[in-house]
């Protein structure tokens, strides 16, 4: 385990039964509280992809946010918000998704990604991947090539990857 990876799971912090019974969630937010593990989280991401030539990062609500924002200023690109419906005040295009306990849906600005565009998908956590899925067959929609999609914490138990076929996944830390 790097020196990374062992900085965040000594900082992550367990919360059994939210949302609901059985869950053990993955809390970030003490990461966020520290500005220096912060940093060389965005810094460990931009590093893997500075030679990729991505124009867009994308990152989805509202987490995704927090990571993407950093990571496409770090990179020099456009961040583009995947949104909940009805939060984008232009026009926009969507995708419904199935959830393990209902569905979901992600939108984004019509003109957010320009065909043949490179895209890097960021998230904090990769769970069973339906909503990096989701979001990778959104900037599909709008033409634009998913390079990778990467994330803070992987659950890699839920096989999320396997929903991303063959888009190449990163994780700092995968539990």
């Amino acid at each position: 385990m790097s020196d990374l990876q062992q900085r965040l799971d000594a900082t992550i912090r367990d919360i059994p039964d939210f949302p609901k019974p059985g869950i053990l969630f993955k809390d970030i937010t003490p990461v966020l509280s520290d500005p220096g593990l912060l940093g060389d989280v965005i810094d460990y991401l931009a590093e893997l992809y500075h030679d990729k030539d991505i124009d867009a990062v994308v990152g989805m609500e509202s987490r995704g946010f927090i990571f993407g924002t950093p990571l496409a200023l770090s990179l020099g690109t456009a961040f583009v918000p995947a949104r909940k419906p009805g939060k984008l005040p232009y026009k926009s295009v969507g995708y419904e998704y199935e959830l393990e306990y209902g569905t979901n849906r992600l939108e984004m600005h019509v003109d957010a990604i320009k065909p043949g565009q490179r895209v890097l998908v960021v998230d904090d956590l990769l769970a069973t991947g339906g909503t990096a899925d989701a979001t990778c067959k959104l900037i599909r929609q709008l033409g634009g090539e998913v390079v990778a999609c990467c994330f803070v914490v992987e659950l890699g138990f839920l096989n999320g990857r396997e929903k991303l076929g063959d888009v190449p996944v990163e994780s700092v830390i995968i539990f």
